[in-house]
């Protein structure tokens, strides 16, 4: 039954792209960045107390790591043959996803101090900071004080206007504090390979909310949606030394972008609150089961160590 409580949190992540890709339709953007990123960390969380649980249950089976909790005997398990090779298999997961995890977090890291020394070199006009370079690029730079990079070939290629609008959703993304957001689905996405469709719903989810902002900012949707649409046309391919973590009016389905802008703003369509439900509940069972496996287990240790016995 442990065993089983344990593997829920590891399926469970595989429902969660199918509702993430239908919230945008149905919530308003903020609403959905915030269901999305969440219910992410806590199926991320899920998965990963789930495989801790497995790797622990499995080493303190062994004679050796048992002495070294200090259990009077090996941890005796209903399915010994099953527990150890899961044990194993989640050991190998945790370490690879750990060593992919501080890989991605280094590079980042580095990416984030090339573009504020870059962008620290350059004279400061108010929280706009204009980079020379033959490559049309414009995003928001996360820290203190927020800037905006944008390159002057992107500059070239709007006109007065479409520039206001563009660094209007680029000023969206820093109030935002969008950049923590796609930090935290970075974070997810390397817990779980079924989050990463997700990690890109929240990155477009983003967008939207940075889109709907600038949008109420100019007063003009049309001009957001031209502005996003010439840049996106500018642009071609990103920037491949922009870390990923520094959101960019360019980035995502622009076509599909354009499309919700030049659309009057409604209401939510009926069933946004069942979409967002069903996502919160796998996240919210994905924990439950994890640390229901995870209490059992530990009850199994108090016993072995002779704790039990003695009360």
């Amino acid at each position: 039954m442990r065993i089983a409580l344990l593997l829920i949190p590891l399926f469970l992540p595989w429902a969660a792209p199918a509702p993430a890709r239908r919230i945008l339709d149905r919530c308003a953007p903020v609403a959905a960045l915030w269901t999305l990123t969440v219910s992410a960390l806590l199926l991320a969380a899920g998965t990963v107390a789930a495989l801790g649980t497995l790797a622990l249950t499995g080493l303190l089976a062994i004679p050796a790591f048992a002495a070294l909790g200090e259990l009077v005997h090996p941890l005796h398990t209903p399915s010994a043959r099953l527990v150890l090779p899961l044990a194993a298999l989640a050991t190998g997961l945790l370490t690879l996803a750990a060593l992919a995890l501080v890989r991605t977090v280094l590079r980042q890291a580095a990416g984030l101090r090339t573009a504020r020394c870059e962008a620290g070199r350059r004279p400061p006009a108010g929280d706009l900071c204009v980079v020379d370079s033959p490559r049309p690029d414009a995003y928001a730079l996360p820290g203190r004080p927020h800037r905006i990079v944008v390159t002057t070939a992107m500059l070239r290629s709007l006109d007065a206007r479409e520039r206001e609008a563009l660094f209007a959703h680029e000023r969206a993304h820093n109030a935002g504090g969008h950049h923590y957001f796609l930090a935290a689905a970075e974070l997810a996405a390397h817990c779980h390979p079924a989050l990463r469709p997700v990690r890109e719903a929240i990155r477009l989810a983003a967008e939207r909310a940075a889109d709907e902002a600038a949008a109420t900012a100019v007063g003009d949707r049309r001009l957001i949606a031209r502005a996003i649409a010439r840049a996106a046309l500018a642009t071609h391919t990103a920037d491949p030394s922009r870390p990923a973590m520094t959101p960019a009016a360019t980035s995502g389905p622009v076509p599909r972008r354009v499309a919700a802008l030049l659309s009057p703003a409604a209401r939510a369509p009926r069933g946004a609150s069942c979409v967002a439900a069903l996502l919160a509940a796998c996240a919210l069972l994905s924990c439950t089961t994890a640390a229901t496996g995870a209490i059992s287990v530990h009850q199994d240790i108090e016993i072995a160590q002779g704790d039990a016995a003695g009360h």
